[in-house]
């Protein structure tokens, strides 16, 4: 896989409990693969609340301390929309390739968001790794990307 994203910097993941199994099998995978991953919790599937772990990886991003974040619950609803309250992160809520690919293409996210109540495990890690290695295109998109910054 061709990564787009600095592998200098570690990936920053975080999950609830509904999202905890899918972040345990992308850290493993990831780290197969090389990248150093952040895990910033939880650490089980005891109930637990999402923005504990969303605003943890977001921060990362939003620093520069993180090439990229993903980030899973449930629906993947409450997470992105956590992320997204951080100034410079783009999260994108993907449930297929297309979408993930699209996210990177023509947003530019660096946040990667996933229901897993909603998508297969293989699903999820062909958009982790679509989501990695897909550039974003610029041009015409650049304008849109700094217009949700405010610029």
């Amino acid at each position: 896989m061709q990564n787009t994203f600095d592998t200098a910097l570690p990936l920053a993941i975080g999950s609830d409990h509904a999202g905890f199994q899918y972040k345990e099998q992308l850290k493993a995978w990831l780290t197969g693969l090389g990248w150093t991953v952040e895990d910033k919790g939880t650490h089980s599937t005891d109930s637990t609340d999402y923005p504990d772990y969303a605003h943890p990886v977001a921060q990362m991003v939003e620093e520069g301390k993180a090439a990229a974040g993903i980030l899973i619950c449930g629906s993947g609803n409450g997470v992105c929309m956590t992320a997204n309250k951080h100034q410079g992160v783009r999260a994108a809520l993907c449930w297929n390739e297309e979408l993930a690919t699209l996210a990177r293409q023509h947003n530019n996210a660096n946040v990667l968001c996933m229901p897993e109540r909603f998508v297969d495990y293989t699903v999820a890690q062909k958009m982790t790794e679509l989501f990695l290695s897909t550039p974003f295109e610029g041009g015409r998109h650049e304008r849109r990307v700094e217009k949700i910054q405010g610029s």
